[in-house]
C-alpha cells in the first residue's frame, strides 16, 4: 500500500479544472455553431468515453495537456505522478462530455455556481421526482463513488452520462475532471464521494418543478453526427 499522500495544495486540481473548461467551452462553442471540426473532434473523442486514457492514441492530439507541463512563475514542476494522473482525469471528463452533447442542440457543459448548482450529484438529484429520492438512479451515483478504482470509475459515470444526456441534463465536466484528479490520490475518493453528495443535497426543485423529460430525437440532427463520425472514422 502507498504511503504517497496527496499534495498540500489543491493547484494542480485548479490548473486540471480550468484547462478541462478551455478545451470543453471551445468545443461546445463550435458543436453549437455546427463548427465541422468541433463537430469531428466530438465524434472522435466519444469512442474514449468509458476507456482508460492511452488506448486511443488517435486522441492524443485532441487533448492538450502542453499546459499542464508549463511552469508557472512561482511554481513547481509537477512530478510525473501528478502529470500521469491529470492526464488521466482529462481524458475521463473531456471524453464523457463528447458523449453527453452528442445530437443535443444546446450545451450540456455548464459551470456549477451557487445559484444553479451543476455538479455530478445535482446531476443526478435532477433526475428525481420533486421530493422522491429515486434508488436505481441514486444507486448509479453511490456505484461510482464506491468504484475501487479510475478505469471503474469512468464505466460507472458512462452509464450516469447516458441517462443524463437523454433527459438533457448539463454537467459541470470541468469540474469532475478536477474531482477526477482528486480521485486518484490516497484519501481523494473519500474526498469526491463527499462533494457529490453535499452536490445532491444542494440542489432542491419546488414543488412545481418536475424531472425534465427525454428530449425527444433530432433525427436530421442524428443523422449529422452519425455521418461525421463515419469521417471521423
Amino acid at each position: 500500500m502507498t504511503t504517497e499522500s496527496a499534495p498540500a495544495t489543491v493547484t494542480v486540481r485548479e490548473r486540471v479544472t480550468r484547462l478541462a473548461a478551455d478545451h470543453i467551452t471551445a468545443w461546445q462553442r463550435g458543436y453549437l455553431a455546427d463548427d465541422s471540426h468541433a463537430v469531428a473532434s466530438l465524434a472522435r473523442l466519444r469512442r474514449g468515453a468509458g476507456r482508460q486514457a492511452g488506448q486511443l492514441p488517435d486522441l492524443w492530439t485532441l487533448i492538450d495537456t502542453g499546459p499542464l507541463h508549463h511552469t508557472p512563475d512561482g511554481a513547481r514542476p509537477l512530478s510525473e505522478r501528478e502529470l500521469e494522473q491529470a492526464e488521466d482525469a482529462l481524458h475521463v471528463a473531456l471524453t464523457l462530455y463528447a458523449l453527453h452533447q452528442q445530437s443535443r442542440r444546446t450545451g450540456m457543459y455548464q459551470p456549477d455556481r451557487p445559484d444553479s448548482r451543476q455538479g455530478l450529484g445535482a446531476a443526478v438529484r435532477r433526475m428525481m421526482k420533486p421530493g422522491e429520492i429515486d434508488t436505481p438512479v441514486h444507486k448509479r451515483l453511490v456505484r461510482a463513488g464506491t468504484a475501487a478504482d479510475l478505469a471503474t470509475c469512468a464505466q460507472r459515470l458512462r452509464d450516469i452520462v447516458v441517462l443524463l444526456r437523454q433527459r438533457d441534463i448539463a454537467l459541470d465536466h470541468a469540474l469532475l475532471a478536477g474531482q477526477l484528479y482528486t480521485w486518484q490520490w490516497p484519501g481523494g475518493a473519500d474526498t469526491v464521494r463527499r462533494e457529490w453528495g453535499r452536490s445532491f443535497h444542494a440542489w432542491h426543485n419546488s414543488a412545481n418543478d418536475a424531472p425534465p423529460a427525454p428530449a425527444p430525437v433530432d433525427r436530421d440532427t442524428t443523422a449529422r453526427t452519425t455521418d461525421t463520425d463515419k469521417d471521423a472514422s
